[in-house]
């Protein structure tokens, strides 16, 4: 046994995250981890990272105890972490951030050696089949090509347990396929890998045992070849059962929201023209890199519009910007929530009142009460997990932060939602939750622009599908009995 938990405590005020939990990983296997949100998975990794400190309970590494204070402590224990939120320096390129936290190489000089550094972690990442520029700084690196960063980072060490955590969130199915050969190979090796993922099928595909969590609570640990999607489910839900898939349904309204040849001036979108309408939730799906995102963002005003036209309720939409978007009850749900939806550092009232703060000015006062009442009210209509609006949102599950995100839109009123990947990384439930509140706002005349990498989930909730390829819309398919295979045909024709 490589790792042993015996009853672990970690309170935030009076609300247990974890409560009297005891876990045993075993080397040299794939050790699952499940729950919804807010059940305890990222607050259990915390403490295992050092980055929380447990309020009480035993921790083991080869039948001894240790005591993991720091992050170096754990580090020095062999244990290694891919985040959820990707952690690097955004200032440093590729080199830096792998060896951020290390000691570097160093030349006769006593130099930092960057070139004998760099050739280091080109070894590492030949040995395993990863790829991703070296030389690119941090916050120009694509979702994916940081998470590759962090995997890379984190096997360079002398790593006994490796924790990733949802770690194929922003990865294409080329760069999944070389992280599953990655962790065969570091099975093999002897280290042990706790995979935390609210993707069911590579919980099955990946795992030798599943550990489910709920409310802070070992609730079991099964063999996964004796498990069912279903029963994995029943463990995590209180017998909570999927709905069968229904889509907004209400019917095509008004055309609110069209873009007519859109290019970007980066060049990434290089043709797209859709239109959505008040009553559906319009799909836009394409293969990783296409450009869905850079569309979402240059509508919304994050990215500058060379050429073509975006026009709301029918007028021309020049010169976008977020606030005036806003304005015109647009919101965008980021990808990327922890940099660009949440300031870490600020509590949840405050991330959620953070774009409405205007509506709250008076002429002399600012309205407090009246902002305490409407954060209050989103907190309850969608169930976010907290001790109190003044929590800071750092310390939420990355399910409930989704949903401070979904608040903080839903206060400037909006009737157009523009949503790229909003369940990325959410557990089942929550994400049909998400579902489900937006084919309400667009029976109730919204239209939702939903962007996401997962082809059934695509299926299962849009009632359009366009089809972007290479920064162009290629096709615009009805959303009836079509198969994963006919939209798939379509994203790969000019590949």
């Amino acid at each position: 046994m490589l790792l042993e938990i015996r009853q672990l405590n970690k309170r935030f005020g009076s609300m247990y995250a974890l409560h009297d939990l005891s876990l045993d990983i075993e080397r040299g296997t794939v050790h699952g981890l499940v729950g919804e949100n807010g059940a305890g998975k990222s607050t259990l990794i915390k403490i295992l990272t050092g980055v929380y400190h447990k309020d009480s309970g035993e921790i083991l590494m080869d039948g001894k105890p240790v005591h993991i204070q720091k992050p170096t402590d754990s580090q020095a224990l062999g244990i290694s972490v891919c985040h959820q939120d990707r952690n690097l320096v955004p200032a440093f390129n590729g080199v830096e951030n792998v060896f951020l936290g290390r000691k570097g190489l160093r030349s006769p000089a006593g130099l930092m050696n960057f070139r004998a550094m760099k050739h280091e972690i080109e070894q590492v990442m030949e040995k395993y089949h990863i790829s991703f520029p070296l030389d690119t700084l941090g916050r120009d690196l694509t979702p994916p090509q940081k998470t590759m960063l962090e995997i890379t980072r984190a096997i360079m060490t002398d790593c006994k347990l490796l924790i990733l955590d949802e770690p194929t969130a922003a990865l294409t199915d080329k760069e999944t396929e070389v992280l599953f050969e990655l962790i065969g190979r570091l099975k093999e090796q002897g280290t042990a890998i706790l995979y935390v993922s609210h993707r069911l099928d590579e919980i099955f595909r990946l795992t030798d045992c599943v550990s489910v969590l709920k409310n802070g609570e070992l609730v079991g640990t099964v063999p996964t070849a004796g498990m069912t999607r279903d029963g994995l489910i029943s463990m995590m839900t209180d017998n909570w059962v999927s709905k069968a898939p229904v889509k907004a349904g209400s019917g095509k309204g008004e055309a609110i929201l069209e873009a007519e040849h859109v290019a970007t001036s980066d060049g990434i979108v290089k043709d797209a023209s859709f239109t959505a309408h008040r009553g559906e939730i319009l799909g836009i799906f394409g293969l990783g890199g296409s450009g869905r995102t850079e569309l979402l963002e240059a509508v919304y005003g994050l990215r500058s519009i060379r050429e073509g036209t975006v026009k709301v309720r029918g007028e021309t939409y020049s010169h976008a910007s977020p606030r005036k978007s806003l304005a015109k009850g647009m919101v965008i749900i980021n990808e990327d929530r922890r940099g660009m939806a949440l300031v870490p550092s600020l509590s949840i009232r405050n991330n959620m009142a953070l774009s409405t703060l205007s509506r709250y000015q008076g002429k002399i006062l600012y309205h407090e009460q009246q902002e305490a009442e409407d954060v209050k009210a989103k907190i309850g209509e969608l169930g976010i997990k907290t001790t109190g609006m003044n929590q800071p949102i750092n310390e939420l599950s990355g399910g409930n932060q989704q949903k401070v995100v979904f608040a903080k839109a839903l206060m400037s009123k909006p009737e157009i939602f523009l949503c790229d990947e909003p369940t990325q990384a959410v557990d089942v439930k929550t994400r049909e939750e998400i579902h489900d509140m937006l084919r309400g706002y667009a029976a109730g005349g919204s239209a939702v622009v939903f962007v996401t990498s997962d082809l059934r989930e695509m299926l299962e909730v849009a009632d359009r599908i366009i089809i972007f390829s290479a920064g162009r819309t290629k096709e615009m398919m009805e959303n009836e009995n079509l198969s994963a295979e006919q939209v798939l045909k379509y994203c790969y024709a000019d590949h």
